[in-house]
């Protein structure tokens, strides 16, 4: 069955490229950077987004079994914008509808909301609306904190630990995280690909932390004396901020400590990935090098 992968060189989409080609499936993928390293060499066909150009898009769609859709920015950086991208992703389900796709996996987030305050969640709502009212049927996966060898957050906080006598812990700490496995949200992806019926599911880890207990378990791997400091969240950003200064990057926003804070990364949804991370969790390779967001997403040739 023919497959297109939007993001296949980018974190999950990879993985859920990689699951579908061990499986014998045929894939293909829509991505920014067409010239991107390629980690599956001839196995899968790349072609560009053409947002500007639905025709081309349209085409690319042709006989497709199955859209799974990654497309989304964490952050917004120079001309790249959740407006800009909630007006692409409605260009590609309605392209994707055009074209006869039979079913749209959409990877969201948990707890995505057009009632949210926070630009990432509000926009996630977003796109979940337009993928319920484009008509395709669809299958919403919403995973928690999502954890695996590419991730970011985590390495960094991993990375934070390795080269600093104390670590912050942003308010009382008790909020929760329930981390999920990249290769977990992958199967369950392509899971929900099965069937006729249209739904939503989150995508979550066997564990529960309290965020103190979680930046002690990684610790407790790589810096077992580190000591934890409670500071206030206005600090926290702005030591973030100065941190990303230095390494022209963005550390992380107020908007992501506020959806962190307020538990938005957790469920209440029986877990469905069976992968614990405190199993997985890797002190030799974990933190060892700082992951840029901005060099990976917006300018990934420095990266390189």
């Amino acid at each position: 069955m023919k497959n297109v992968v939007t993001g296949s060189f980018g974190y999950i989409g990879k993985y859920i490229t990689r699951k579908l080609l061990d499986q014998g499936e045929q894939v293909s993928t829509i991505t920014t950077h067409v010239n991107k390293p390629n980690p599956f060499g001839n196995a899968i066909k790349v072609h560009p987004y053409n947002f500007q150009s639905p025709d081309k898009l349209i085409e690319n769609l042709m006989d497709v079994s199955t859209l799974y859709n990654t497309y989304w920015i964490r952050f917004e950086y120079n001309n790249q914008t959740y407006r800009e991208a909630i007006k692409n992703t409605i260009t590609l389900f309605n392209c994707a509808k055009a074209s006869g796709v039979k079913r749209i996996v959409h990877i969201s987030v948990t707890n995505a909301s057009v009632e949210s305050d926070l630009p990432y969640y509000y926009g996630k709502g977003i796109q979940e609306r337009e993928l319920i009212k484009c008509g395709v049927p669809y299958s919403i996966v919403r995973p928690t904190l999502v954890f695996g060898k590419e991730d970011i957050l985590i390495n960094n906080i991993a990375w934070l630990i390795r080269r600093f006598p104390v670590f912050p812990i942003f308010g009382d700490g008790l909020y929760r995280v329930q981390p999920v496995f990249v290769e977990d949200l992958a199967s369950i992806a392509i899971k929900c690909a099965d069937g006729t019926e249209s739904f939503i599911i989150d995508a979550i880890g066997p564990e529960s932390y309290s965020f103190q207990e979680f930046v002690q378990l990684i610790a407790s791997k790589l810096k077992p004396k580190l000591k934890l400091v409670n500071i206030s969240p206005h600090l926290g950003i702005a030591l973030g901020k100065l941190i990303g200064f230095a390494l022209r990057d963005e550390l992380l926003t107020k908007n992501e400590l506020k959806g962190l804070m307020e538990g938005n990364l957790t469920s209440s949804q029986a877990p469905n990935g069976p992968t614990r991370f405190s199993d997985w969790l890797n002190s030799q390779s974990l933190g060892a090098n700082y992951s840029s967001e901005i060099k990976r997403h917006f300018k990934w040739k420095s990266a390189t």
